[in-house]
């Protein structure tokens, strides 16, 4: 809800392909107001950005300065309001010295768009993870490890001395949309639970990683032959994609400090996933830590300001 006899000191976006989110702070830091809006960058044209983002903030704009606003995500991709550059790992999380201004026409608005991060070799990239993980590396000073950030494109991310060392991002998510709603176990497949058979899977898979097609195919014809229910098909299916990843991504949680940056059931997923293996699993909010990044970058806008 906002306030609109309270104008925000700055505004801190996240702006997603599906989904765009705002909150508006004043003087003292305090939030005064937040929006969500389904107008993501998936549906916008350049042009559109600007009266999307007056829908949202405008109850806390005043009249008489342009508010800062600073925006992460794929706002700054190169079909959103502006491309904002990568920035080339090793890096630290960038902030305002790498970011682009976005054009504006009401003079209540002046926003700032933060860049991705970008790696050559393997090829990658990321847009808005980066500022999460500014927020984390902001609480969490002199962690040195790795960090997961489950998604419909999961993030492994080695970070040094304060720096974005290499990452690597798993389409575990988006592959498993994609078998449930595209492919014959449609029709096998409910909502994952992270029942027992969920870690069975994960074990088998990082066993036999070599099975993963055949063990699909099973789910089905299991549902066919014997009744396998929708939850436990869901739940092993989950549990062969997200063993499957770990085994790829075993350099990256294997003998080191490990903080996993998310919410939700599909977080819970990864964090049971990897505990099963041993691992220590240190735990952070993503919304928080979005807003934390955020907000990193806007005390940085306002210590180059004269």
């Amino acid at each position: 809800m906002s306030d609109p006899t309270l104008p925000a000191d700055w505004i801190a976006v996240d702006w997603g392909t599906s989904r765009m989110r705002a909150w508006a702070f004043g003087p003292d830091g305090a939030e005064i107001g937040h929006a969500v809006s389904d107008a993501g960058m998936g549906g916008l044209a350049p042009e559109g950005f600007e009266p999307a983002l007056l829908a949202a903030v405008s109850p806390w704009l005043g009249p008489d300065r342009a508010t800062p606003v600073i925006a992460c995500g794929m706002v700054g991709a190169r079909q959103g309001w502006v491309e904002a550059p990568y920035v080339s790992v090793p890096c630290p999380p960038p902030g305002p010295a790498q970011a682009v201004m976005a054009p504006v026409r009401d003079p209540r608005l002046a926003v700032t768009i933060l860049p991705g991060v970008s790696q050559a070799a393997p090829a990658d990239v990321m847009r808005g993870e980066e500022t999460q993980i500014a927020g984390f590396l902001a609480s969490t000073p002199g962690f040195d490890g790795t960090l997961c950030l489950p998604g419909t494109h999961t993030k492994w991310v080695q970070v040094s001395a304060g720096e974005i060392v290499s990452f690597r991002t798993a389409m575990t998510g988006e592959l498993f949309a994609a078998l449930r709603g595209h492919t014959v176990l449609r029709h096998a497949l409910g909502a994952a639970e992270g029942g027992p058979a969920f870690l069975e899977a994960v074990a088998d898979a990082m066993a036999r990683p070599e099975a993963l097609t055949q063990r699909l195919f099973s789910l089905r014809a299991e549902s066919l032959l014997s009744g396998l229910a929708p939850a436990a098909a869901a739940d092993r299916a989950s549990g062969l994609l997200i063993g499957l990843e770990l085994a790829g991504a075993r350099g990256y949680w294997l003998g080191t400090r490990f903080a996993l940056i998310g919410n939700g059931a599909q977080s819970e997923l990864y964090a049971a996933a990897l505990a099963a293996q041993g691992v220590i699993v240190e735990r952070a909010d993503a919304d928080a830590m979005v807003l934390a990044g955020l907000g990193a970058a806007w005390a940085a806008l306002e210590g180059e300001r004269p």
